[in-house]
């Protein structure tokens, strides 16, 4: 390994008094953010929502009803997971990976009676096997050969958040996808508090800050919730069981 003799770039040094005042004159622009964060959320529970057919998905009991999903809660967010047929578990999409990976604690969903499962766009038989390999405990369905109502023609990488009525009826009542789903990712809001941030080239920061080299969500290969996975071997990319 090769050391680098270039110097970290570093924020300017300021007094702590200085310090403060930029401090405080950045967290009146986050609370603005905030009140409208809250005003978004508000508008979002106001919006209408529409029903959506009687549809199955495929789980590990075969054909499952939609309102099965919902595991008997009121609610449920469901994340469209994309899928890559006939490659193996390090070439599966990384931003999906990403995004799921961050849904280890569900108790909170809960507790408000919601359901979080992954809608996957391969088959059960291929995709389950992964989720497995993941260690995900969160609830895993194909949606592969379900009514593309469920889909809506928006494609896979997205969420979408259902209400079932006291009949059995179920309701479409949001979704979002590309940014949207940043939502799921909690080590992304909790870079954005970091001097360096997400540390992508994307990024307005200074001159001199530090950036990822390769592709923001893999490392060596694969993606980097992977690496932390049993069954990963080497920096090959290969596994005990993605093949």
């Amino acid at each position: 390994m090769t050391t680098s003799t270039q110097r970290t770039a570093l924020p300017p040094i300021v007094d702590r008094e200085t310090w403060r005042r930029e401090r405080d004159h950045l967290l009146a622009r986050e609370k603005a953010h905030t009140r409208e964060g809250d005003a978004i959320a508000a508008a979002r529970r106001r919006l209408p929502m529409t029903p959506v057919p009687p549809v199955t998905v495929q789980g590990p009991g075969g054909e499952t009803p939609l309102l099965d999903v919902f595991e008997g809660r009121r609610m449920l967010m469901a994340y469209f997971h994309m899928w890559h047929d006939g490659k193996p578990y390090e070439d599966q999409c990384e931003g999906c990976t990403f995004a799921t990976c961050h849904m280890e604690r569900l108790d909170y969903l809960h507790a408000r009676d919601v359901t979080y499962a992954v809608l996957c766009q391969g088959s059960y038989a291929d995709s389950a096997p992964f989720a497995e390999f993941m260690g995900y405990r969160f609830p895993w369905y194909s949606a592969r050969d379900t009514d593309p109502a469920l889909v809506d023609g928006r494609g896979f990488g997205s969420i979408a958040c259902y209400l079932r009525d006291d009949d059995g009826q179920i309701y479409e009542t949001y979704w979002t996808t590309g940014r949207g789903v940043e939502a799921l990712t909690t080590s992304y809001h909790a870079l954005d508090l970091t001097v360096y941030g997400r540390q992508e080239k994307w990024e307005d920061s200074p001159e001199g800050w530090p950036t990822v080299s390769g592709h923001q969500w893999r490392l060596d290969g694969r993606p980097i919730a992977q690496w932390s996975r049993p069954g990963v071997t080497a920096a090959t990319g290969s596994s005990c069981c993605g093949d």
